[in-house]
């Protein structure tokens, strides 16, 4: 897909565009995460039996990663992302609806499908997004798209705080914050082109060519690396968004509105490392941005599981923050510059760390029925020593100046 000409007006209206895209996506995210002990005793079940309900999530999320390219490029990105907000926000009032005034697992799975598959489509497309972006203004801007997505998680998980604290049941709160993001996604979408040429015939690809094309992907070492530095930040922050604040309520024996409280912290912690993390990434290096921000992770975490005393286990969801805050956005920029066809990179990538998101809280939610909430946490600590090990695969490569890019460039500035 090319890049639209733009004059500077529209390339700012479209960088601000992604930004508030990102946001709604936080605040859909964390819409249901800080209600979690809420649904889970109207539904009357297990921690194993919501975690393997929130599957439900995964599946619709792999059935949304697998045909975002194809919504992108049929419907363009002003439609595609619309209408994927839409679904997101659909799905999102469905269980409040479905937890708290039917009271149906079956119909939370189903509502956890629906937004899964809208949140998939969507992450793919406005990363693909955020990367054409970014390369056109020539600034680390990445961080600061995924500090928008930790600042949606603020104010999603503060709504849902506050509606703890006020006794407000999830089947009114849930439909309400997706009407919120419903209307936010309407506006949003005027700011983003359209990208609704027609295809050419190198675009009109056979299913076989697609599979040659993933499996060209697998095989490049410095790609799949990438998604290993990824898999561990995504798996944090998707682990945090689903279990910190039962965590936090059922181990470390908060009441659930302070418990969703810390899900704030953690969410204000990442939005503060990503919204000041670019030109600190351009002053040190992505790679060593991602390994020391690795460290930082791996060391809140053990402090979040060895601890109980309220203060050090605030300090460890603060250091978690900031161990998640780098990886995914970094990645996502590594994979654009690391080869031809960026925006088939950033959606493979892409793809991985989702899945880590979404694969990875179900299972630990399994696991936790086994060995504890707690210890099941250790996953994500090894997780973190792997992004270390990998994360010189995320350095930025010399790149070639080509005239158009010099265009844009000087548009944007």
């Amino acid at each position: 897909m090319s890049t639209p000409q733009l004059d500077r007006h529209a390339l700012v209206n479209w960088r601000n565009a992604i930004i508030t895209a990102f946001a709604l996506g936080g605040v859909a995210s964390a819409a249901f995460g800080a209600r979690l002990p809420s649904i889970q005793a109207d539904l009357g079940v297990s921690k194993g039996t919501l975690g393997t309900m929130l599957i439900g999530t995964t599946v619709g999320a792999l059935a949304g990663l697998a045909s975002s390219a194809w919504i992108h490029r049929t419907f363009g990105a002003r439609k595609g992302i619309r209408t994927s907000l839409f679904i997101v926000a659909a799905g999102v009032a469905l269980i409040g609806l479905g937890a708290g005034a039917l009271h149906s697992p079956v119909m939370v799975i189903l509502a956890l499908a629906l937004t899964g598959y809208g949140i998939g489509s969507l992450d793919v497309m406005i990363n693909v997004e955020g990367s054409m972006v970014e390369r056109q203004f020539r600034k680390t801007l990445m961080p600061l798209m995924h500090a928008a997505w930790s600042a949606g998680v603020i104010v999603g998980a503060g709504i849902g705080a506050g509606s703890a604290a006020l006794g407000l049941p999830v089947e009114y709160q849930l439909p309400l914050q997706g009407a919120l993001v419903a209307a936010g996604g309407w506006v949003l979408s005027w700011g983003v082109p359209s990208h609704e040429a027609p295809e050419t015939p190198a675009e009109k690809v056979t299913w076989g060519e697609r599979a040659r094309g993933i499996l060209a992907s697998v095989k490049d070492v410095r790609l799949v690396l990438i998604g290993l530095v990824m898999l561990g930040s995504e798996l944090g922050e998707g682990s945090a968004n689903n279990w910190l604040t039962l965590a936090v309520r059922t181990e470390h024996h908060q009441p659930e509105a302070i418990a969703g409280l810390f899900l704030v912290l953690f969410a204000a912690s990442e939005t503060l490392a990503r919204a000041l993390g670019g030109p600190v990434v351009d002053r040190i290096g992505r790679a060593r941005a991602v390994r020391v921000t690795s460290v930082l992770g791996l060391a809140g975490i053990a402090l979040f599981i060895l601890t109980d005393h309220w203060l050090l286990v605030a300090v460890g969801v603060l250091l978690w923050a900031f161990g998640v805050s780098m990886g995914f956005p970094l990645g996502m920029s590594a994979a654009a510059d690391s080869g031809p066809n960026p925006a088939a990179r950033v959606s493979f990538v892409a793809v991985i760390g989702y899945a880590a998101n979404l694969t990875g809280p179900p299972a630990i939610g399994n696991l936790a029925d086994d060995v504890g909430l707690l210890k099941a946490l250790w996953v994500i600590a090894a997780l973190f020593a792997v992004a270390v090990l990998c994360a010189s695969a995320v350095r930025k490569e010399p790149e070639p100046v080509h005239p158009a890019d010099d265009q844009f460039r000087l548009a944007a500035s």
